[in-house]
């Protein structure tokens, strides 16, 4: 059973910061591209930023170019998103995803698993 396990999110002022994470199991992730999406009330699920199976692509959203950074520890099977200079447009639910290929990909159709989500809010 695969689990996809989001964790970092919270309530934060406009120009902080939160780490989120993702711990995965049920699988070896390491050779899988992993990725977030976010989505909000009434909005269309957006692509965030995605890396691949061996971390040395990755891929963002022009909305968060320079102030996220997406990571990965295999060894720890858990993906990593830095987001820096929140915004309130920023607030939205985030989600894990992964992806049964090692190539990484902006299209939600293409991902094999999505977690829970984690809610990030950020007040002007």
């Amino acid at each position: 059973q695969v689990q996809l396990v989001e964790s970092g999110g919270g309530l934060v002022q406009a120009g902080g910061s939160l780490r989120l994470s993702c711990a995965a199991s049920g699988r070896t992730f390491s050779t899988y591209a992993m990725g977030w999406f976010r989505q909000s009330p009434g909005q269309e699920r957006e692509f965030v930023a995605a890396i691949s199976g061996n971390g040395v692509s990755t891929a963002y959203a022009d909305s968060v170019k320079g102030r996220f950074t997406i990571s990965r520890d295999n060894a720890k099977n858990t993906v990593y998103q830095q987001m820096n200079s929140l915004q309130p447009e920023d607030t939205a639910g985030y989600y894990c995803v992964v992806r049964l290929s090692s190539w990484l990909t902006i299209k939600d159709g293409s991902y094999d698993y999505w977690g829970q989500g984690t809610q990030v809010t950020v007040s002007s």
